[in-house]
């Protein structure tokens, strides 16, 4: 007797290897059966899949759900394009652990969230994180079970931000060992590794003896170290040598995280960073990195504040923006000094009804809109989101994501937390990609957008979508289709994949994926219908 019986498939198993044809049956969370004709086997549901492409479900290998899992369990935009496992906590920022002086990313603490109270989940809860461990954070996530799997980086953000606050200083050395001693706890209670953001704060004002420190007790635990570079633009050869060096240091296993080449006049060197990384590899560097397959970027619009005006958080970075004197030097910066192309630079989310006004538009189009300046107007913004406003960055070039995606070792990545066009999470003006990153990575990879060679075959996509993550970020059983393993599967129609979501209407599900099964249970049934069947576990 099966639970699950899928039936007349073309099995495409996340080896490499040509697709075949196969009866899968599935008991409990796991395939017990993969190859042999199940007709007439008992069962108490069947799908035939003839026409259809039956895969491992996919991994994305950079995510930021942390907290949003808790909030939309049923993980809409992830499951919708065949994600069954993230791996969260990425670019230095983490739900977890929460201490200190430490804040979540503004767009998370500004949620509400469910709390335990005496092993009962009490739905509406508080704005703001109601857990501080890795261990609360665990009893929450299993009280609210969320769809999909999740593996659990630290970031090193929010480390720091709990032992030194958010000051623009290098830490002392009982300040790093607190750090690390916090990192090992994590560790020792299932997080799988570190993350770095050292473009963001804090972790931009630590110096390279504080992240050996990290790396080094993340490598000791068997654990990843996941890097959002220092630089993807005028320094991206020097921070690419940063972090293989510390590699050699350390033994750390390196994840480099959404490998690019940002801006025009560093479009060149992007090959030369590939041959580096491609001889570091060969000469036994455990080194791989992900990538989403769109040209733009995603971050907060503070980010282009200068260095001395986004220094010490959000709080500091308000004062400032109100401080008419100080308004007025940044405003000088931004028009005059920054040198940055405002027609390069899009409004996503907002927070307040003047940005939301402006959600899709360029700075360009809005300062055209609005009668004034780009600085004062990104001022505008920055004061009336409480700095919170999310932009996209046009900085890459189609020729260089080829170049980065053609390579064997580089797997996709969402770069983005779950969403839905409903609800709390329906409300912002995310990134494509967070719907739509699986798919056009498909059709990217075997040539089905305009203008875009075929890069590999099918098979090996899939491969780079699955089990090249899975053996990446040591998820074992995953990651595979074959007997014993968990039944972690997405069935879809590869001449109806489309990814539909866009920078002006972000908010669509991707077309052509049928089913979304994760640990056995059939999350997902295609055409946006969320069964509510729940099985993901944080692994």
């Amino acid at each position: 007797m099966f639970d699950l019986i899928i039936a007349n498939g073309s099995v495409v198993d996340g080896s490499g290897k040509p697709a075949f044809t196969a009866d899968i049956g599935i008991t409990g969370e796991c395939i017990t059966a993969c190859g042999e004709s199940l007709q007439g086997a008992e069962y108490i549901r069947r799908i035939d899949a003839s026409g259809l492409t039956l895969c491992p479900g996919f991994i994305d290998a950079h995510s930021h759900s942390d907290t949003y899992l808790l909030l939309e369990p049923d993980a809409p935009s992830k499951l919708s394009q065949g994600i069954t496992t993230e791996i969260n906590g990425q670019c230095g920022g983490s739900a977890v652990p929460w201490l200190g002086e430490a804040r979540l990313p503004s767009d998370w603490n500004s949620q509400t969230y469910p709390a335990l109270v005496d092993a009962t989940l009490n739905k509406s809860s508080q704005t703001g994180p109601t857990w501080s461990t890795v261990a609360e954070y665990r009893a929450l996530f299993e009280a609210v079970q969320p769809a999909v799997n999740s593996m659990q980086l630290v970031g090193h953000n929010t480390l720091r931000a709990g032992v030194t606050g958010y000051e623009p200083r290098p830490s002392h050395a009982d300040e790093v060992k607190l750090m690390v001693r916090r990192l090992e706890e994590a560790l020792d209670m299932g997080c799988r590794g570190l993350s770095t953001g050292l473009l963001y704060q804090p972790g931009k004002y630590a110096e390279r003896c504080e992240i050996e420190a990290l790396a080094a007790a993340a490598a000791a635990h068997g654990g990843i170290y996941a890097t959002h570079m220092r630089s993807e633009g005028r320094e991206l050869e020097e921070s690419v040598d940063e972090v293989l060096g510390l590699a050699r240091r350390t033994g750390v296993q390196v994840q480099i995280s959404h490998l690019k080449a940002s801006g025009k006049s560093n479009w060149g060197k992007l090959n030369g960073v590939l041959e580096t990384l491609n001889r570091a590899r060969a000469e036994g560097i455990n080194v791989q990195a992900d990538r989403y397959p769109y040209l733009a970027g995603g971050t907060e619009l503070d980010i282009v504040l200068p260095p001395w005006a986004e220094a010490g958080g959000r709080d500091a970075i308000l004062k400032r923006v109100r401080d008419l004197s100080m308004r007025a030097q940044i405003i000088e910066y931004l028009d005059y000094e920054c040198g940055r192309d405002w027609e390069q630079v899009m409004i996503g989310g907002g927070w307040s009804d003047l940005v939301r006004s402006y959600s899709g538009c360029t700075i360009a189009e809005a300062v055209e809109r609005a009668g004034i300046s780009a600085g004062e107007l990104v001022c505008r913004f920055i004061d009336a989101d409480e700095a919170r406003t999310g932009a996209f960055f046009f900085g890459m070039c189609a020729e260089n994501l080829s170049r980065v995606l053609d390579e064997s070792w580089i797997m996709p990545g969402c770069d983005a937390s779950l969403r839905a066009p409903w609800g709390v999470l329906g409300e912002d003006h995310p990134h494509p990609r967070a719907y739509g990153t699986m798919p056009r990575y498909l059709r990217l990879m075997c040539g089905d957008v305009d203008g875009c060679a075929q890069l590999c075959s099918f098979e090996e996509a899939v491969r780079r979508m699955t089990s090249l993550p899975a053996d990446t970020f040591g998820l074992k059983g995953r990651g595979r289709i074959k007997k014993g393993v968990f039944a972690d599967l997405v069935i879809l129609n590869r001449n109806d994949l489309l990814d539909k979501a866009s920078y002006a209407k972000p908010h669509q599900f991707s077309e052509g994926i049928n089913y979304t099964i994760v640990n056995g249970a059939i999350s997902y049934q295609g055409k946006g219908h969320f069964t509510g069947q729940r099985r993901g576990v944080l692994l």
